[in-house]
């Protein structure tokens, strides 16, 4: 796939390779207003209601209720005295008053300012100081969208209600043995950017290997540095749409000295992605890790985004225990510094990491001022699955669960296995080969139950291992 298939690149001006020619690149063009704008009544606003979104965590939802903005809409989320989460449109339909202020009942949340009753599904429970024969409150019924909580986090559905889909449970949210931290990382700029971020496998080997002033600052030149870690090795990469269209395997394949180290990520649309081992040191053959981060990037409106999800914690995806549950929640994650904007602003400049980098780009990146080149295919690609997608011109998938568990199965992994390049092999062509057959298998086994999977993935992949070592002999 060529990068340029990913979208139409705009005509470059003719000036552009003129030197110290700042003159004729001065003006900004305006953004990519089909794949950025999420307001109501926008085609990618539209788009995403269709699906489910985590809108805050579970944690601030207390005896006060709180006010959020989901895809450019005004709410407030609530718990009423019986313990039932509500997400209804900030605003009272009486006189406008903000429920932020409003007073959680034993059913629904009452309005501080004429004491108006509204009910989880938006029904008006009481009116008072109308008459007793007033037949206000039922004459129409605040707005109001389907909310549950799971695992410390809150769902809400903002779509059509005739179109609502089943609440999908992955086969990762009930990973056995581990321990599950929801959390949040606010971003003051499109969700967009922060997407390109995740098929970008080149970004992990630069900006995560230390290539900057901190670096500098510890008296390493930029042509002494060490690639001594596996996330600093350059990778051979895949893309593979799976889930009827709805989403994308991202494989990247590196040789870490005598072993294949093979990371998939799945990302479904419009914007869940799955993260496997987060300190993967490829020394240590594996067949069939599973994930370490789950995540939404949650649009708040044009310029805001909310990266939601759960970090898992277990002896398989951190072996050494190197994650700190305690470090993870509001604004926090623990894997890597540099995820979120709470650092002082000279450490950000001289170390900075994906928050820093991410947010700079503008409120909304200008696309037209790109220019992408073979790293950025996963880039390319998502955003054009993503426009088909908000025109219509693929249908909106909702995941399948099992029938045998009732889970959606995903196919995020992490496998390191011991494989020489054989003799005359193009090295990089091998290393894609051996990532495509391992996908192959992981996908191959998605209709069985997790701990049957397993034993199928490891049976298989150690009999590939098997036959390219004695294929070597």
């Amino acid at each position: 796939m060529s990068v340029s298939e990913g979208f139409e690149t705009p005509d470059r001006p003719p000036d552009i390779r003129v030197p110290y020619g700042g003159y004729h690149r001065r003006d900004v063009p305006p953004e990519d207003a089909e794949l950025t704008h999420v307001g109501p009544g926008t085609p990618c606003g539209e788009y995403m209601r269709k699906f489910w979104w985590p809108v805050c965590l579970s944690e601030l939802v207390t005896e006060l209720p709180l006010a959020i903005r989901i895809l450019g809409e005004d709410l407030v989320a609530f718990r009423d005295k019986s313990n039932r989460v509500g997400v209804l449109h900030r605003h009272c339909s009486h006189r406008g008053t903000s429920l932020e202020y409003g007073i959680p009942s034993d059913r629904g949340l009452r309005c501080c300012y004429h004491g108006w009753l509204f009910d989880v599904d938006g029904r008006i429970l009481e009116t008072p100081g109308e008459s007793p024969g007033s037949k206000l409150k039922d004459s129409f019924v605040h707005g109001a969208y389907p909310a549950l909580e799971y695992h410390g986090l809150v769902f809400a559905y903002l779509g059509p209600p005739q179109e609502k889909p089943d609440f999908p449970i992955l086969d990762t949210f009930e990973e056995p043995d581990t321990q599950i931290k929801p959390y949040t990382i606010w971003h003051p700029c499109n969700y967009l950017q922060v997407m390109d971020n995740l098929p970008d496998f080149f970004h992990t080997c630069i900006l995560h290997n230390g290539i900057g002033n901190a670096a500098l600052a510890r008296g390493e030149a930029e042509t002494d540095m060490k690639v001594d870690m596996p996330f600093e090795v350059f990778p051979v990469t895949e893309f593979r749409p799976v889930d009827e269209g709805n989403g994308y395997l991202y494989t990247a394949t590196r040789r870490v000295g005598p072993m294949i180290w093979i990371r998939n990520n799945h990302m479904i649309f419009p914007t869940f992605t799955q993260n496997t081992g987060l300190y993967e040191e490829a020394t240590k053959e594996k067949y069939f890790l599973r994930v370490a981060l789950i995540k939404w990037q949650v649009p708040n409106d044009d310029t805001n985004c909310t990266t939601m999800g759960w970090r898992h914690f277990s002896a398989k995806t951190d072996p050494e225990a190197k994650g700190q549950p305690e470090l993870v929640g509001i604004d926090g994650m623990d894997f890597l510094d540099g995820q979120s904007g709470n650092r002082p602003d000279a450490e950000k400049r001289r170390d900075p990491g994906d928050w820093d980098v991410l947010v700079s780009q503008r409120p909304i990146a200008r696309h037209a001022m790109e220019h992408l080149g073979e790293s950025d295919a996963g880039v390319a690609l998502m955003r054009k699955t993503l426009r088909q997608n908000i025109k219509g011109e693929n249908l909106v998938v909702h995941p399948t669960p099992l029938k045998t568990t009732g889970l959606v199965p995903t196919h995020s992994y992490d496998t390191v296995l011991p494989l020489p390049t054989p003799p005359g092999r193009d090295e990089r062509d091998y290393l894609k080969e051996i990532g495509h057959r391992v996908t192959d298998i992981v996908v191959e086994s998605a209709f069985l139950p997790e701990a049957e999977r397993e034993k199928y993935v490891v049976k298989h992949v150690v009999d590939l291992k098997e036959a390219e070592l004695a294929g070597l002999s």
